[in-house]
C-alpha cells in the first residue's frame, strides 16, 4: 500500500493513502472549522463522488481506484465563515508542479519513477551539456522566438548529430526535466549522441493552433538559425498537447521540416469527439486543420511517428483517431496509452522507452535533413 500520512492533534492520520482497489484522502479538521470539503481532480471522477463525509475530527473520503498509477489532486475547503478555497493537500508532501499549479500527488502500488532519475541523481537540467541561448526574430510572427540549444559534452558544431526540436522546450525542461533524461541517456549508452532545440512557446494558444504563420517560422526562420549554428543529421519534432498539434500542422506545411514526430497528448480536435473545447478561441481553425488531415487532403512524406497519451484522459480518442489515420497513409505510426493524465509528470515517464526507441531508431541515420 502507497501511503502518505500525518497524524492530526487527536491522534487520527490525514493524508491521503491507496491500496489495489481504493484510495482514501483524509483532511484533519480537529475544531471544526470546516463546512464541508471536495476532490478536484481531472481523472473523470463523477461529481457525486467527490464529497467527503465529517467523521469526528476529521473529513474522509473513499473512492474506487481510477485506472491510473498515479493522481494528482487538490482540496477544494469550505469554511464556516462562507470562505472557499483551492489547497494542496495539508499532510501530503508530495506534490508535482505543472503548467498552471502544484498538485498533490498520491501513487498507486504500481507505480515506478523512470530509473533514469536515479542514474543522474542530482544533476540539473542541462548541467551535462553547453547551452547557446539566442532568439530567433521571425518575420511570420511579428516577434522573435527564443531558443535553448542544448549539446552534449564533447560536440563540435560541425559534428553532424540528430537535432529534436521541442515545442514548449523550457516547460518540458523545468517541469519533465528533458535534458537531463538526454544526458542521463547519453551518458549511459541507451540514447544516442544528439542535441535539442528548446522553442519558448510565446503566444502559445495562437502560435500552436494550426496557425500558418507559426509554421512558417519555424521552416523559414528558426531551423535555418539553428543550421547556421550547427550541422544536423535528421530532425525529430517534439511537442506536447497543442505543441504536438503544432508540430504535427508544422510536418504537414513544409515536409521536409522533420524526419519524425514525437507527439505527446495530442490536441487532435475533432467536432464530435471534443465538444467540450468548443470555447476555446482557436477550436475552429484546429477543427479545419484536423479534417484536412483525416480526409488525405495534406498529410505527405510518411515519418516515424510516435504518440503518448493518457489511458483516460479526454484527448485519448483524438489521437486514437490520428493514429489510425496517419497508419492508413502510409506512416509507420504507433500509440502508446499510458496509465496516467494530462502533465508533465505523464509524459516525461512516457519518454523511456517510446522517445527512447524513436531516437535511437532516428539515430540509426535512415534520412538526413537538408
Amino acid at each position: 500500500m502507497h501511503h502518505v500520512r500525518m497524524t492530526d492533534a487527536a491522534g487520527a492520520a490525514a493524508g491521503a493513502w491507496a491500496d489495489e482497489t481504493s484510495a482514501t484522502f483524509r483532511v484533519a479538521d480537529p475544531l471544526g472549522d470546516l463546512d464541508g470539503v471536495r476532490l478536484v481532480q481531472d481523472v473523470r471522477i463523477p461529481a457525486e463522488h467527490l464529497t467527503f463525509g465529517r467523521k469526528g475530527g476529521y473529513w474522509e473520503l473513499e473512492i474506487k481506484r481510477p485506472p491510473l498509477n498515479r493522481m494528482e489532486y487538490r482540496l477544494e475547503l469550505s469554511h464556516r465563515n462562507g470562505r472557499r478555497e483551492v489547497v494542496q493537500d495539508p499532510a501530503n508532501p508530495r506534490n508535482a508542479q505543472g503548467a498552471f499549479c502544484t498538485t498533490s500527488v498520491l501513487q498507486f502500488p504500481e507505480y515506478e519513477p523512470p530509473s533514469w532519475l536515479s542514474a543522474q541523481q542530482g544533476a540539473g537540467p542541462g548541467s551535462d551539456g553547453p547551452d547557446a541561448t539566442f532568439d530567433v526574430p521571425a518575420t511570420a510572427l511579428g516577434v522573435p522566438v527564443p531558443v535553448r540549444l542544448w549539446t552534449p559534452p564533447g560536440s563540435a558544431d560541425d559534428e553532424r548529430l540528430p537535432l529534436l526540436v521541442v515545442n514548449d522546450g523550457p516547460e518540458y525542461d523545468s517541469l519533465a526535466m528533458l535534458t537531463r533524461y538526454l544526458s542521463a541517456g547519453i551518458t549511459g549508452g541507451w540514447l544516442p549522441r544528439l542535441r535539442a532545440a528548446l522553442l519558448g512557446p510565446g503566444e502559445r494558444d495562437d502560435w500552436y493552433s494550426a496557425n500558418a504563420r507559426y509554421a512558417r517560422g519555424v521552416h523559414h526562420a528558426v531551423l535555418p538559425a539553428i543550421a547556421s549554428k550547427v550541422a544536423t543529421s535528421v530532425r525529430i519534432g517534439m511537442g506536447t498537447s497543442l505543441g504536438a498539434l503544432a508540430m504535427l500542422h508544422a510536418h504537414c506545411q513544409y515536409p521536409d521540416s522533420f524526419d519524425a514526430l514525437f507527439l505527446q497528448s495530442g490536441s487532435f480536435f475533432v467536432a464530435r469527439l471534443d465538444p467540450q473545447e468548443r470555447r476555446f478561441r482557436y477550436f475552429e481553425r484546429i477543427v479545419r486543420f484536423v479534417g484536412r488531415v483525416h480526409s488525405g487532403g495534406i498529410l505527405a512524406r510518411p515519418v516515424p511517428t510516435v504518440l503518448t497519451c493518457g489511458a483516460i484522459e479526454e484527448n485519448i480518442e483524438n489521437n486514437r483517431l490520428m493514429t489510425r489515420t496517419l497508419l492508413a497513409q502510409g506512416y509507420d505510426a504507433e500509440l502508446h496509452e499510458v496509465p496516467d493524465m494530462h502533465n508533465y509528470t505523464a509524459w516525461r515517464d512516457a519518454f523511456d522507452p517510446f522517445l527512447s526507441g524513436l531516437l535511437r531508431h532516428m539515430g540509426q541515420g535512415m534520412q538526413v535533413s537538408p
